[in-house]
């Protein structure tokens, strides 16, 4: 039980470390970056929210229905978005990361579509649809995988050359760690569906 609350703590602390990080983005970013870092924001406080473990604090009901109608409403938005926009990956990322996030909280709420978490305390049952989420765990594998490359480094050669200083809320590789550090959160908290 320890390890399931420590576990639960570091994705907590993870989760809320990457949604500071993407305010800093929202802070220095412009139009559609700046819209793209708030919507990571909201996932990763959300999910550090969601990680809590229960053994310190249960939510009721109504806290599942919340998150459940929260990142709903991310969902509408990131459709509507990827509808007019031509950067459509990231915000069909976006919707994925909130039909996911409203996955779990149903399935997560006690007495919910199947009533299960495994890493929040007695009395949940692991429940969920098996192909939804081995769909979403792939998804979310391939994910990490896809991004991570990108941050592998480059020759000395091909590496751009810049002056100046880069804001923290501004540096690509930092915000594509977040992504990938988000997309692990998700496999774990998946994992316990």
């Amino acid at each position: 039980m320890h390890g399931q609350t420590m576990s639960g703590w570091l994705l907590v602390a993870l989760c809320a470390a990457t949604g500071a990080y993407c305010l800093l983005g929202v802070r220095s970013g412009r139009g559609q970056d700046r819209e793209g870092a708030a919507g990571e924001a909201l996932m990763g406080f959300g999910m550090a929210a969601m990680a809590v473990p229960a053994a310190v604090l249960a939510p009721p009901v109504w806290g599942w229905m919340l998150y459940a109608a929260v990142f709903g409403g991310a969902a509408v938005r990131a459709l509507w978005r990827a509808r007019g926009s031509s950067v459509h990956t990231h915000h069909a990322h976006h919707l994925v990361g909130s039909l996911a996030m409203v996955y779990m909280a149903l399935v997560m709420a006690p007495g919910g579509a199947g009533s299960g978490h495994a890493g929040h305390g007695a009395g949940y049952a692991a429940g969920g649809v098996p192909l939804l989420t081995g769909a979403l765990l792939l998804y979310y594998a391939a994910y990490v995988l896809r991004s991570g490359v990108k941050l592998m480094p480059v020759a000395a050669g091909t590496a751009g050359a810049g002056g100046g200083t880069v804001a923290w809320g501004a540096r690509p590789e930092l915000a594509l760690a977040c992504r990938v550090s988000m997309g692990i959160g998700m496999i774990a908290m998946l994992l316990t569906v």
